[in-house]
């Protein structure tokens, strides 16, 4: 056993070394995986289990939920769904301190709902959100910033592709942490709004005291074209779906491009080119994530036959410390990781060698997947990597400096976040304890 666990820890610095000088980390994670099986059992078993990881990662059932999320999303982004939502609650509150930056959070979280990409909600708000509260004497700070962290939010709302990552990962009902992520998500969404009112009130510089208020025909107007009504309309009955046992994650995400798509044609946003496009896109993304599992399932084929996560287990439950100490040693594990590993390849990275400590520990596994998620979030805003304020900065055009400035008082947000979910799990496990 000595002998595997130390080839595994080789075969991990051997992943790290890859990664840093610039090897894709699918293939990183795939060779790793390989050269360490190998060694530990044969060359042929490797080769072996290998290609049954590809074979069951694009043919499983499961796994179809990746390309129905993602292409309801593609059809929202390409249909230009979210611009009028902005528009939207642009007008309801508006006129608010920091209004439209506010709005910003409440956008972002809803167009999670529709995407469950960060990127894409973090473009779309650039375009969108920024220009307006530029128009409107809002500092770049916190223009950038707000955008930089609500787009964090569609890592948490459902159909999130981080929750569906480590659910395939962790072999864990996606249903489950999909509804688990809703509270968790209105969580930060809430806390993120404290956090610019808390800002606001500090530095009454960041925003102008308000916006032209609009007319109740005005708000009215607004919410009909931005198709509010319809959009909940289709989250509810996908997310209703999953909740009552009605429907599969995968038959929700059909329901929801379904919906998505007559939605596009009763706002005449729907063109032929609107669709190839989003099915060219759905195709490349779906093509990442699927390369991505097959590889990551090869690395953790690896980890187990190493054996390592079970000797952390056995080590970590010889410790006389509280479970309130374990988790707080793997957050600070995350937080680091995350400074320097994207999301999606944490998850597919750590919950293999993690998540047995965490389920010996007692700890419920949906909790566990939204507790992670909201931290690996943090790491979308926090320097050197913040993917988040990359996405941002580019598309804004704003200084980097600038927008990590701007999303530092978020990072607030996330460890309060963090804090009331140690302390209330039902926070995320609630809903899904009602799932029939």
């Amino acid at each position: 056993m000595a002998t595997s666990v130390l080839i595994g820890l080789l075969c991990l610095v051997g992943f790290l070394v890859l990664i840093f000088i610039g090897v894709p980390i699918s293939f990183a994670m795939a060779i790793s995986g390989l050269v360490g099986f190998a060694l530990i059992r044969s060359t042929g078993a490797a080769l072996s289990t290998f290609k049954e990881g590809v074979l069951n990662t694009f043919s499983n059932y499961t796994t179809s939920v990746v390309p129905m999320f993602v292409l309801m999303g593609e059809l929202a982004t390409e249909a230009g769904i979210g611009n009028d939502l902005f528009d939207c609650f642009q007008a309801i509150n508006g006129h608010r301190k920091a209004g439209l930056a506010n709005a910003a959070q409440v956008v972002c979280a809803i167009f999670g709902a529709i995407c469950g990409s960060t990127a894409a909600t973090g473009a779309m708000m650039s375009r969108v959100a920024y220009p307006q509260m530029q128009r409107y004497g809002y500092s770049e700070e916190l223009s950038t910033g707000a955008i930089s962290a609500g787009s964090c939010l569609a890592s948490l709302i459902p159909p999130s592709l981080s929750l569906i990552t480590y659910g395939l990962c962790a072999e864990t009902s996606i249903g489950k942490l999909f509804v688990g992520g809703i509270l968790t998500g209105i969580l930060l969404m809430v806390l993120f709004i404290i956090t610019i009112q808390i800002s606001c009130a500090i530095k009454p510089s960041l925003a102008p005291e308000k916006a032209p208020k609009k007319t109740f025909k005005e708000k009215w107007t607004a919410i009909r074209k931005g198709g509010f009504i319809e959009i909940i309309l289709v989250f509810a009955i996908a997310m209703g779906g999953m909740f009552s046992g009605w429907i599969t994650a995968t038959e929700a995400g059909a329901i929801g491009c379904f919906g998505m798509l007559i939605i596009a044609i009763i706002f005449k946003r729907f063109t032929w080119k609107v669709l190839t496009n989003a099915i060219k896109n759905t195709l490349v993304m779906t093509g990442f994530v699927y390369c991505m599992l097959s590889c990551a399932k090869m690395m953790a084929s690896m980890f187990t036959l190493s054996r390592i996560p079970t000797a952390l287990a056995a080590y970590v439950a010889q410790l006389s410390i509280g479970r309130i100490w374990i988790i707080l040693i793997l957050t600070i594990i995350y937080l680091i990781l995350g400074c320097f590993i994207d999301g999606v390849p944490l998850l597919l990275l750590t919950t293999p060698v993690f998540l047995p400590i965490v389920q010996a520990m007692g700890f419920d596994s949906v909790w566990y997947g939204c507790y992670m998620v909201v931290i690996i979030g943090l790491g979308g805003i926090t320097p050197p990597v913040g993917a988040q304020c990359y996405v941002v900065a580019g598309s804004t055009k704003a200084p980097l400096v600038t927008v990590f400035k701007g999303s530092l008082p978020f990072i607030g947000a996330y460890v309060a976040c963090a804090i009331i979910m140690a302390l209330v799990p039902g926070v995320a496990t609630w809903l899904p304890s009602l799932m029939y």
